[in-house]
């Protein structure tokens, strides 16, 4: 027969235990809490309460032009279609865009482009955030948010 070992359970062990799992925890905490920080891209607007204000308003007048804008990547470019309530191609002048990852800034593009044509750049695999603004010949602003998925 053998002889039965005994664990006696002191407090320090029992205090060594908490302490590392409290460790472990508030290790973690501060990192995502340093990385959300880290990139966080900033503010949309100064004052939310006064941007939403004129927002129905810009909306009502965006949709009653009933434009279609799409956005394509093919892996070496991005492509932007815009069309009118007919279908028919628009090209406004001032189109802008600017592509970038939804949570941080770190790789944002700022550029022109023309529509239907392509826009050479090159997107890391996952969702990106294409912002297009312009103005129709009415001066109506015109944005349009597009998620993009990019696919490995």
């Amino acid at each position: 027969m053998t002889a039965a070992t005994t664990h006696t359970m002191s407090g320090r062990k029992v205090f060594a235990m908490f302490a590392a799992g409290f460790s472990i925890i508030i290790s973690v905490n501060i990192a995502l809490a340093v990385n959300a920080v880290r990139t966080f891209p900033g503010l949309e607007v100064d004052n939310s309460y006064v941007a939403s204000q004129a927002f129905d308003e810009k909306r009502a007048a965006q949709e009653a032009l009933g434009w279609t804008i799409e956005a394509r990547y093919d892996g070496t470019a991005l492509r932007i279609d815009m069309t009118d309530m007919a279908g028919n191609p628009l090209a406004p002048e001032d189109l802008a865009v600017r592509v970038g990852r939804p949570t941080m800034e770190a790789q944002d593009l700022d550029g022109r482009a023309a529509v239907g044509h392509a826009m050479p750049v090159h997107l890391e695999p996952g969702r990106w955030r294409i912002d297009v603004s312009a103005t129709a010949p009415d001066g109506t602003p015109v944005e349009k948010r597009i998620l993009l998925w990019v696919r490995a």
